[in-house]
């Protein structure tokens, strides 16, 4: 089985449309009415803005900010019309005087992460949509959405204790959301926490009965506990029903297999999920498949390979070791 997540871009999308649907009617496009000559010059801004015409928006921005320094707004029609003319520096000197301004305004953070994302800075988006999402958050402790996309960017950080938490908020506030559940079970299952998991995956699956990435992740746990193989084999072919060419389901069937005993029809659905996704744990699993068929060297490639993928994999790279050692001992004895 490949481990559930959420690219960092696809997280980064959900997270800036949700902040930005909740920035709308806050109290940072309030303007002073009393700057007149502000508002003039913010007014015509818009209206060359809207009709294309960046420059000159740039120029009533500009002159709307030498009356009024201090407005959130300004600041971030400013920021705008920089963007529109690809000119990242500007736009990220005026987001950033717009928090100054106002540190919890949620806008100007979760534009600085879309920049940065596009830029292919990732720890900087996500420290600013993690802001952009803690302060929404006070302003919308109800809703759930936020703490989720908070939760997905701090299990991609590694700060897993921030993202049960994350959950467990987001699922006091929606008790019956299957995608809450389901994440809250990736993070127990990250602190070995399996039972906790497994209750998680049965209430998702309770709750949306075709929610095949549950079935499959929760098969997958019982399989690598060798509990429950009969109701783990359920699980991943009805998954495999729902999604017939989804390679990290067949991975979890070979590995069933395998725990079953069964070699030769685990390595024939294991090679299968390595032709469909390109995954460590995969390559893991043909490995100990071949060594079991007592056949080292194509374990030894296969791990090899997992360890390309995957070069922390300290597990695998035993593995090899030792069978680089017992050929060696080998050798000499001849």
């Amino acid at each position: 089985m490949i481990s559930p997540s959420l690219s960092m871009k696809a997280a980064g999308i959900f997270c800036a449309c949700l902040l930005l649907s909740l920035s709308v009617n806050t109290k940072s496009f309030a303007l002073d009415k009393k700057a007149s000559s502000a508002l003039s010059h913010y007014i015509m801004g818009v209206v060359h803005e809207d009709l294309g015409d960046i420059d000159k928006a740039i120029e009533e921005y500009k002159k709307a900010l030498n009356t009024d320094k201090d407005s959130l707004s300004i600041h971030l029609n400013l920021a705008c019309s920089y963007l529109k003319k690809n000119d990242f520096p500007s736009a990220i000197e005026e987001l950033k005087a717009s928090i100054e301004i106002d540190p919890e305004a949620i806008e100007p953070h979760a534009i600085l992460a879309l920049i940065y994302t596009s830029a292919q800075k990732p720890e900087l988006a996500r420290r600013e949509y993690e802001v952009a999402l803690k302060c929404a958050a006070k302003q919308h402790p109800e809703n759930a959405d936020i703490y989720k996309t908070l939760g997905i960017l701090y299990l991609q950080a590694g700060k897993v204790k921030e993202a049960e938490e994350a959950y467990l908020t987001a699922v006091k506030l929606s008790p019956d959301d299957p995608q809450a559940r389901f994440y809250l079970a990736t993070i127990y299952n990250e602190l070995k926490k399996d039972e906790l998991a497994e209750k998680e995956l049965e209430r998702a699956i309770a709750l949306k009965p075709d929610y095949h990435e549950a079935m499959n992740f929760l098969g997958y746990l019982y399989v690598e506990q060798d509990k429950n193989l009969s109701k783990a084999g359920d699980l991943i072919r009805m998954a495999l029903k729902l999604e017939p060419d989804n390679g990290a389901y067949i991975d979890s069937l070979g590995w069933l297999y395998f725990k079953n005993g069964k070699y030769k029809e685990a390595l024939k659905e294991l090679k299968k999920a390595s032709s469909l996704a390109e995954d460590p744990v995969i390559y893991d699993h043909i490995g100990d498949t071949y060594f079991r068929l007592n056949d080292a060297a194509n374990a030894r490639s296969n791990w090899e390979k997992c360890l390309e993928l995957d070069p922390k994999n300290d597990s695998v790279r035993k593995k090899i070791e030792k069978i680089v050692n017992s050929s060696a001992k080998n050798s000499a004895a001849k």
